[in-house]
């Protein structure tokens, strides 16, 4: 763990600047054009798919994903960037991994991305650092967008930060009973909908500095490594890729699809 000395010039639009910042990783990525995505814990298989999709493309044009690390949307968001085009934001030391249950993804974008916490070493999360956590996620990004959320989920007090700061909001349009703090957000006209993905990718693509941003991954996968060793140098990347068709396993070797 080291402490970011420099002044991060989007947290700016914070209530007050954090008193201590640490991180562990790439601080290269804050100097990315970046875009917070965050969301449910539970997602419905139509927000899971539609998360993935946005951040991967945004990802492969130059757009560093920023999300708070949690199950759900969070996950998502980071392991479709690829570890290491995300930085995660943490209720907690970059130490801890919290949720346990991501201990292998925060392990993988600790040693590729980017980890930030305004909490010391061994600090465990508490209600207080959620929030705190939350407002950091938001002011990182040049928008917020939020892939789905309940009126009465966490996420809300994201939305609450962003408003505030005057950030844009943007959504996925959903079914009527689903995810009521975005529709609510549409009803209001306090967020825009993303109807179509490669639009909204190219308003945001950084393309004159990262000319289609490198996935190291699917790089590695062209020297047609079998699947153990895919598994031992990119364990998590290995499943979300299988998952979203890009890699196929052909007699135990890695193909790209």
């Amino acid at each position: 763990m080291s402490k970011v000395t420099e002044k991060i010039l989007e947290l700016s639009a914070m209530k007050s600047y954090p008193k201590e910042l640490y991180f562990s990783g790439d601080l290269e990525l804050l100097k990315r054009k970046k875009i917070s995505i965050i969301g449910s814990r539970k997602p419905t298989k139509y927000s899971r798919e539609m998360t993935y999709k946005l951040a991967s493309n945004l990802s492969k044009n130059g757009v560093c994903i920023v999300s708070g690390g949690a199950m759900g949307i969070d996950a998502i968001a980071h392991q479709a960037a690829t570890v290491n085009n995300t930085i995660s934001v943490l209720p907690c030391g970059v130490d801890v991994r919290y949720p346990s249950v991501n201990k292998n993804l925060l392990n993988a974008i600790e040693k590729e991305g980017l980890l930030l916490s305004q909490f010391e070493n061994r600090a465990k999360a508490r209600p207080y650092t959620f929030v705190l956590r939350n407002e950091l996620v938001v002011a990182l990004g040049d928008v917020l967008v939020v892939g789905e959320a309940e009126l009465d989920s966490g996420s809300m007090r994201s939305i609450e930060f962003a408003l505030k700061m005057k950030k844009e909001i943007y959504v996925f349009p959903q079914r009527i009973g689903e995810s009521g703090a975005t529709n609510e957000l549409l009803q209001k006209g306090l967020a825009k909908a993303i109807y179509d993905i490669d639009e909204f990718v190219a308003q945001f693509a950084d393309l004159k500095e990262n000319p289609m941003f490198s996935d190291d991954f699917l790089e590695y996968c062209k020297t047609h490594p079998t699947y153990e060793e895919a598994l031992q140098r990119y364990p998590t990347r290995v499943f979300e890729a299988e998952l979203s068709g890009e890699i196929a396993i052909v007699n135990a070797v890695v193909q790209i699809v």
